[in-house]
């Protein structure tokens, strides 16, 4: 699942927060400030462009491939190529240090944000992109440098079927409901009620993406940028952490979970040996195929909100993928430019692979359309100090985007590590205020 995984890692990890290392040292120096502005006619553009991305599957697949047929009937002077990266990161870090990184790319996480104009153009101003979603992600001194590839929901991923069993057929309001739930899925059903993926791990990061979900408040990342104790009582980080710490506390997840398997995971859930997963709304119709590929139905999975409600109403933060750029370095920026702006509102691609689109006018997709007819309350989580908040988080050695702490904490609920609840937030939020009042506000 490599490809899908990098996803993943972009739709909540790069997404909920971005590191900040400055390390791509030699791409920059020739930045000229051009911005690559939108064409204004399609007959006029020509040139080749190279599109690098992490999703090796649709370009060995051939799907990029039909993408790019589409956009040369609109922009038939242009030749579009991909370069399919299967260590995007790691890759693209390597390439940045010189001037052949592309001319289409996604911003890699190793980028700090006030770099960005060593390395991408520009893509217009604030309010000249003020049509997509996200663009305080990428905003430098009032300039746009990406526009997230699509856009992605949390919650967690379930097994109608498995719940159903357990008598649970609405929604859990609270914490307190959603974990009876569990038990009676663990007292009334042969399956995993939930599961962890604790050994691949980076599925623990998608509780970072819940940012902003208790209070259904869009500054909830911002808000962390000084010395506020980020896991004090009834904060945000609290409330999702106390959650995961009590599933792993009450026995409500894998036995061993130093032996989980994100592939496996997958089918498990599909044929109702698992019955609950955090992730962001992009692995729905992963799921989905794997309930049919086991014999079931695609209905079979569902998508619920995290257990809490603000004035009566669930919350769900909407968090970007990858942020696609344009290199200062490219020749042919307005063909780059043609390319991001079609993929983004023409190509259809968040709609097919059932994601939320970039574009704030598009609908939300067929696989939120339950979120939908309950009025679940979306919120575009704002990502303005995301540079300041990842200062803190790096000086601490905290690691809200790495899976370890999320470790240790399940460790520590299962008594594979010492301590209680307590004591860990009182650690954590230590280590956060010293670093804070270190890196400044």
């Amino acid at each position: 699942m490599g490809n899908k995984k990098t996803t993943a890692l972009s739709g909540a990890v790069l997404a909920a927060v971005m590191l900040t290392m400055s390390a791509c040292g030699g791409g920059g120096g020739g930045a000229t400030g051009e911005v690559a502005a939108p064409p204004s006619d399609p007959k006029e553009v020509s040139g080749k462009i190279r599109v690098l991305t992490q999703r090796t599957d649709l370009v060995q697949n051939g799907v990029l491939k039909q993408y790019a047929a589409e956009f040369k009937k609109v922009y038939p002077k242009v030749d579009v190529s991909f370069d399919g990266i299967t260590d995007y990161e790691g890759e693209v870090k390597i390439r940045m240090n010189t001037k052949e990184y592309g001319d289409v790319l996604f911003i890699p996480g190793a980028v700090a944000k006030n770099d960005y104009p060593k390395f991408f153009a520009p893509l217009g101003t604030t309010a000249e992109l003020s049509k997509y979603r996200f663009g305080d992600k990428t905003e430098v001194d009032g300039k746009v440098y990406g526009i997230a590839q699509f856009g992605t929901a949390n919650g967690f991923v379930y097994n109608r079927k498995l719940w159903k069993q357990a008598g649970v057929t609405a929604w859990p309001k609270t914490q307190e409901e959603f974990l009876a739930g569990l038990k009676a899925i663990k007292e009334k059903t042969d399956a995993t009620p939930y599961y962890t993926n604790f050994k691949d791990g980076w599925p623990l990061v998608q509780w970072t993406s819940n940012l902003g979900v208790a209070g259904c408040d869009a500054g909830a990342s911002n808000a962390l940028a000084g010395p506020v104790s980020p896991w004090k009582a009834g904060s945000e980080l609290n409330t999702t952490d106390t959650l995961l710490y009590d599933i792993a506390k009450q026995g409500l997840s894998e036995k061993d979970p130093t032996t989980t398997n994100w592939e496996t995971s997958k089918a498990l859930l599909g044929e109702g040996r698992i019955a609950t997963m955090m992730l962001g709304s992009w692995s729905i119709t992963q799921m989905q195929a794997a309930a049919v590929e086991a014999g079931g139905r695609a209905s079979d999975i569902g998508f619920m909100p995290f257990p809490v409600q603000k004035d009566g109403k669930h919350c769900a933060a909407l968090v970007s993928d990858y942020q696609q750029a344009v290199s200062v370095y490219s020749e042919n920026k307005p063909a780059a430019r043609a390319w991001i702006d079609w993929f983004t509102e023409k190509s259809g691609f968040a709609e097919k692979e059932g994601v939320v689109s970039a574009v704030k006018s598009a609908p939300m997709p067929t696989t939120l359309k339950e979120f939908v007819d309950n009025d679940v309350r979306f919120f575009d989580r704002s990502e303005a100090k995301t540079a300041i908040v990842n200062d803190i988080d790096e000086a601490a050695e905290i690691g809200l985007n790495k899976q370890d702490y999320r470790q240790k904490l399940i460790d520590t609920a299962r008594g594979a590590a010492k301590g209680s609840l307590e004591d860990f937030f009182a650690d954590l939020n230590k280590r956060w205020d010293e670093a804070a009042k270190t890196v400044g506000s």
